[in-house]
């Protein structure tokens, strides 16, 4: 909070609002990332930890769920986890994927 003329501003910012805004159009029968079967268990709570959008989430049971709808896609879980996480990382086909709109 800064003051001003004896008055709180709050200049916080609510990423969910911000994001809500986006377009995603989901190409459901074609997923541009693929979570590998044997994926490392250290690499996916990685990916919950960085993913910008939070897609990869941690279950009760321990595993790690995720969900390509709504991927920014930014790559920050192509660098940390192709390879050891993720067996496929492309971009979305044309027409699909994310549309940033100002918000």
């Amino acid at each position: 909070m800064h003051e001003r003329s004896d008055r709180f501003y709050d200049f916080s910012v609510n990423v969910d609002v911000k994001l809500g805004v986006n377009k995603f159009n989901v190409d459901e029968e074609h997923p541009h990332i693929v979570v590998k079967a044997d994926a490392d268990k250290q690499a996916l709570e990685l990916l919950v930890k960085a993913c910008p959008a939070g897609l990869y989430k941690k279950q009760d049971d321990g595993s790690v769920r995720f969900d390509y709808a709504g991927c920014l896609e930014c790559g920050t879980c192509r660098i940390l986890g192709l390879g050891s996480a993720l067996e496929q990382w492309e971009y979305p086909r044309g027409t699909f994927g994310v549309e940033f709109r100002y918000g």
